[in-house]
């Protein structure tokens, strides 16, 4: 069999690192692995001893919330640059949200103009429809549902009261798709907020203070136990305590499907160190707590985190240029550091930065999100979307980022390693410097039958 691209180097395979391997490619696809002397193909790439990992896949991005539908060529550049080869888009888009098959039909017809990376897509139900209306987005190829108990806006990204909750749970019941929710307690947060206010509070420190835990565990447990009644798959988009985690564990330990997700904003920073240097610019909802870091990576090695995504929010950085903390928009840019930051900080614990990056970045999203085997791993049979990623030491420069945005919480910010190449279905897509690809490269990619049930 003649191969289009041969690339050698030390493949992160499932059963673990193959130092000397090589990877075959053929129409896109990984046909043959192997190690010692390569077979002839059309082309070869030899890595040396850098790396060779599985397309990340970025669990939880926020493409098209600034700049609309087109937004997705920026992002997608961004990830590609990042070694993530397929984004799980939320359905929040500006103007509108995903929520109907036209809808559907605006962004996958966009996806075909734009992107540069694949994208899979999460819609959303309003307070106004159907709960029955899940199926035809199901039909449509979505591989996940996003609702919210907190309202950051009436019409894009609305509030949806408990009894809508609990219908679109029994909507999805006998479905393997998961309904994710953004879990802050409206009430909560808006009293909290307002005193902190009166008080004259309105640094980076009063952000979490001012949308507790408590408010983000009493919405959690709702939602979890809404889920449960139902029998339906419950999702904790982002979870910012050890308490959270094992608050769906205790669900999961009922045999209920409950899961949990991880933001890598998380892992690294921290108010009380970081706020007087960041201030909005580290601002995201649900905040970043002080002293949780240990703890979630705790949750991390327990099993209890189901991966770990970006939140990737493509807002630019004016909106961070208030007097005051509770004025400036929240959300940062992550879809391009997001493996870097990740393999840096597993690595600086002793771990095995690695094999858990692919775990948690590869693996994990691609079985959650229906994609597997087709994507999240190196093997036979699945598509070829690889990243190559070099132990050369980068202080992340903000400014050179791929995407339109150009800033960062992370500028500044020393990684143990570096993105040297990523391939989109066997095809070069970045070559360590530019993004060599076209816009309309990426594909939507459809929801298969592989769940995290199984």
């Amino acid at each position: 069999m003649s191969l289009d691209l041969v690339i050698r180097g030390t493949a992160v395979l499932p059963e673990g690192p193959l130092e000397g391997a090589w990877i075959g490619v053929k129409d896109g696809k990984i046909v043959a692995i192997g190690s010692g002397e390569a077979p002839v193909a059309a082309e070869t790439f030899d890595a040396g001893s850098d790396l060779v990992i599985p397309g990340v896949i970025d669990g939880q991005t926020h493409a098209t919330s600034c700049r609309g539908l087109p937004g997705i060529r920026s992002t997608t550049r961004s990830a590609i640059a990042g070694g993530v080869t397929t984004l799980v888009d939320m359905p929040y888009d500006n103007p509108a949200p995903l929520s109907d098959l036209d809808r559907l039909a605006d962004k996958v017809a966009a996806i075909e103009e734009h992107a540069h990376a694949n994208m899979a897509l999460y819609g959303t139900i309003l307070p106004e429809q159907d709960a029955a209306d899940v199926d035809k987005l199901i039909e449509g190829g979505v591989v996940a549902f996003k609702i919210s108990t907190f309202e950051s806006s009436p019409t894009r990204f609305p509030r949806i009261a408990s009894d809508k909750i609990f219908a679109i749970f029994n909507a999805l019941s006998d479905s393997v798709l998961p309904l994710g929710v953004h879990n802050e307690d409206q009430e909560i947060v808006r009293a909290y907020i307002a005193a902190a206010k009166a008080a004259g509070h309105d640094g980076i420190e009063a952000h979490s203070a001012s949308r507790p835990p408590a408010a983000e565990l009493a919405a959690t447990a709702q939602f979890l136990e809404l889920g449960a009644s139902a029998g339906a798959h419950a999702h904790i988009v982002h979870l910012t305590t050890g308490r959270g985690f094992q608050l769906v564990d205790n669900y999961l330990a009922d045999g209920f499907r409950a899961t949990g997700e991880l933001c890598v904003h998380y892992l690294w920073f921290d108010p009380e160190k970081d706020g007087a240097e960041l201030g909005a610019r580290m601002k995201v909802n649900p905040p970043i707590r002080p002293g949780q870091i240990d703890a979630l990576w705790e949750e991390i090695m327990a099993g209890r985190v189901a991966f770990v995504s970006s939140d990737h929010s493509s807002w630019p950085v004016d909106n961070k240029f208030t007097p005051s903390i509770f004025d400036a928009g929240a959300g940062v840019p992550g879809v391009e550091t997001l493996l870097p930051a990740f393999y840096t900080a597993a690595e600086s614990r002793g771990l095995d930065a690695a094999a858990l990056t692919v775990e948690q970045l590869c693996e994990r999203p691609a079985k959650f999100f229906g994609l597997w085997p087709e994507k999240g791993a190196i093997r036979i049979g699945a598509d070829a979307d690889l990243a190559i990623l070099s132990d050369k030491e980068q202080v992340w420069d903000a400014a050179k980022a791929h995407d339109e945005l150009n800033w960062s919480p992370f500028d500044g910010r020393t990684f143990s390693v570096t993105v040297t190449r990523t391939y989109l279905a066997g095809a070069l897509a970045y070559d360590g410097t530019d993004i060599v690809n076209k816009p309309g490269s990426g594909r939507y990619v459809r929801r298969g039958p592989s769940h995290w049930f199984e």
